[in-house]
């Protein structure tokens, strides 16, 4: 009988997550900064075509198709992974193109356009060589000239260490796993051993110290992920000489790290790894040497087809376009950072300045902060550099063109509040999905489910935060449901109310303006 899942892990889903480097939007900026050209439909000035390749629930397809102008295909083989996919794009009117096949059957549909920009999130590692090839054949011949692949993988040397002790999981998971139980059950039990086994002191321990460390993390991740992440039959974390063999028949040069505080050598490179690095004439090997220097367990790369470097004149005038905006209250952004050095302290003399102008959570073009900061004496590569670290700790994001009036924009606003309405209403049953679409960013953004339901009760027309609260006890109360804190159930209806309350209260002030801004809700 042919097994459809190919050894891969197909009996519980993939978790539902967001994953903003799959944004084609984030593109422009990464590239500007490396000197490089974007391909033109990523910038707007043509239509844009997208597609992922193994889009797990479909989440982040969903939001960029919703909320941009960029249109997207994909495929999942888990039949379920991609029912609910569906069930977004139906929802949502934004007419992604999301199905159920095998990589060999999606990737030669006879209907397929070439590609802007295609996506492969983490797949990678989890695949056989056999399905490896057909992506590569595929993106040789579907991704448009100046085309854009992301790909994200499982990445040696950082993964050395612990492949053992993972193998070893696996097998026993197979082998002594009861398997009648299910993968979580037999996921427990693979911890559990490797607990035991590590509680002896074996000479791999002693030799590899930092494994105990990773096991104490898994147990901290949901089993959904765990299974996709360890437990699959192919598991092949690889070099990036190694990615770049496979990757040449493609005809791809590497461009730049998606993790944009890669780009930062302060906060990763000691001054003498950075001379030892700069020393080394093949851009390539250099990669391939700063991985042994950071221990780099997991990459996320953009690779271009048939990469065009801009003069100086053409980087100053791509960059000074980039707009971008505060996605996080001014107030929760740190000046701190972390890279692979651990933690390091940011300048408030040029820090502040460029935050203080981006406080409104409005749109701003570099070349406006430019303008804004020179006041206080921030020439333009600070203000580069500030952007890069604030964008790659996560508190800014781009932003597409508005195209305000327009019937583009109108489409997108309409499918944007459908599909949040669709995740928001989901929100009164559970909080898996923690993320909506924003017209402004034309991506994801962070919203938990008690943030989801207060926006709820604004759609229905709840003024204020204290009827947001109620409203929102109603549902999870007509469901048997209370709030946990500090790891608590809380049991009375006037202490989950009071809970509610002041997370309504927070949410007013802090989170509800800026979602507004970003186009996420109109709330009053």
């Amino acid at each position: 009988m042919n097994d459809w899942t190919a050894g891969y892990i197909a009996d519980i889903g993939y978790t539902f997550g967001y994953y903003a480097e799959l944004n084609p939007l984030r593109v422009p900026l990464a590239f500007a900064d490396r000197v490089l050209a974007a391909p033109a439909g990523l910038i707007g000035t043509t239509e844009a075509t997208a597609c992922e390749l193994g889009f797990g629930q479909g989440l982040s397809a969903n939001i960029h198709a919703a909320a941009s102008n960029v249109s997207w295909w994909g495929t999942d083989f888990n039949p379920s992974q991609a029912a609910f996919a569906q069930s977004l794009a139906a929802a949502s009117g934004a007419g992604a193109s999301l199905f159920d096949e095998a990589f060999a059957e999606f990737c030669n549909r006879s209907d397929l356009p070439e590609f802007d920009f295609i996506g492969v999130h983490g797949i990678w590692s989890w695949i056989s060589d056999e399905n490896r090839f057909v992506l590569v054949d595929f993106i040789r011949r579907k991704l448009k000239v100046g085309g854009v692949l992301y790909i994200s993988y499982n990445t040696l040397p950082g993964w050395a260490a612990f492949a053992p002790m993972r193998h070893l999981m696996t097998e026993h998971a197979e082998i002594l796993g009861a398997e009648g139980r299910g993968i979580v059950s037999r996921i427990d039990g693979a911890i559990d051993f490797a607990d035991k086994l590590l509680a002896l002191n074996p000479t791999y321990l002693r030799a590899n110290p930092l494994v105990a460390d990773r096991l104490t993390q898994m147990k901290e991740h949901n089993r959904h992920y765990l299974a996709h992440e360890y437990f699959n039959r192919d598991w092949h974390p690889m070099h990036f000489a190694t990615m770049a063999q496979w990757l040449e028949p493609a005809k791809l040069q590497y461009a730049c790290s998606a993790n944009y505080l890669d780009a930062i050598d302060a906060v990763n490179l000691t001054p003498e790894q950075q001379q030892f690095l700069n020393e080394i004439p093949d851009p390539m090997f250099r990669q391939t040497t700063r991985d042994f220097m950071v221990n780099q367990q997991f990459r996320k790369d953009y690779w271009v087809k048939g990469a065009r470097r801009l003069s100086p004149l053409e980087q100053s005038t791509a960059l000074r376009a980039q707009r971008v905006m505060l996605t996080n209250p001014l107030a929760d952004v740190a000046l701190k950072v972390t890279g692979s050095l651990g933690e390091a302290t940011l300048s408030e003399a040029v820090y502040q300045p460029v935050l203080d102008r981006l406080a409104d959570h409005q749109p701003h073009s570099l070349a406006e902060l430019e303008a804004s900061v020179a006041k206080d004496n921030v020439n333009f590569a600070q203000l580069q550099q500030a952007v890069m670290v604030l964008y790659g700790a996560g508190h800014l994001s781009s932003v597409q063109e508005a195209s305000a009036g327009t019937a583009v924009a109108a489409k997108r606003a309409q499918c944007t509040k459908a599909l949040n309405d669709h995740l928001m209403d989901k929100a009164r049953g559970s909080g898996e999905v923690g993320f909506l679409a924003s017209t402004s960013t034309g991506g994801g953004v962070a919203v938990n489910r008690f943030q989801q339901l207060f926006l709820l009760a604004i759609s229905v027309g709840k003024k204020t935060p204290e009827e947001w609260a109620a409203h929102t006890w109603d549902i999870l109360a007509a469901q048997g449901q209370c709030l946990i804190k500090e790891g608590k159930q809380i049991e009375s209806v006037e202490d989950n109310l009071a809970e509610l309350n002041q997370q309504a209260k927070l949410f007013a002030e802090k989170q509800l303006p800026i979602l507004k801004a970003l186009g996420v809700c109109s709330a009053p």
